[in-house]
């Protein structure tokens, strides 16, 4: 019997609850606020069956643009054939949380913003720019010695017999 294609196909271990985290769903997840502009990470939740993505959308980053009382507006990049389209949709807080991807960004504007300000203070103009790694610093072996490895011939006629 040939594979069906409908909409939950192919989601048995995708959508299923995770080891030791079935059962009732945290409040936290309900008491969270999200914001215009605020990105999203789209993990569905196997456990509630209204308001669920796609299963494309499953592990997808997006930006919030829409709040109602139940459910967020999600704004997601999707490639199709061979451009990027940007899908509007609708999906409820219970598969939704908020993504750590841009963490680091905000923490380097902080540092830059602090060093900025010291650099002020000293009567300098800094750059903050990322410098790419550049190579290693070459060096210099010393103490090492030479030596030479010849191979040993192979005996056929030995190794038939059962050794040397």
């Amino acid at each position: 019997m040939p594979a069906g294609h409908g909409l939950r196909s192919r989601t048995r271990d995708l959508f299923s609850r995770p080891f030791r985290k079935k059962g009732y769903i945290p409040l936290s997840t309900y008491l969270r606020t999200y914001r215009i502009g605020d990105y999203v990470d789209i993990k569905v939740n196997g456990a509630v069956h209204k308001g669920m993505p796609h299963k494309f959308y499953h592990g997808r980053t997006g930006r919030v643009w829409n709040v109602t009382k139940r459910a967020i507006g999600v704004e997601v990049n999707k490639q199709v054939g061979n451009r990027i389209i940007r899908k509007r949709i609708h999906v409820r807080v219970e598969h939704v949380q908020p993504s750590r991807c841009t963490e680091d960004f905000k923490l380097r504007v902080k540092q830059n913003d602090q060093l900025k300000a010291e650099a002020k203070a000293r009567g300098e103009v800094i750059s903050t720019k990322r410098q790419p790694e550049g190579p290693k610093p070459g060096f210099m072996v010393e103490g090492a010695t030479i030596e030479t490895f010849t191979p040993i011939p192979y005996d056929v006629v030995n190794d038939l017999k059962g050794g040397y």
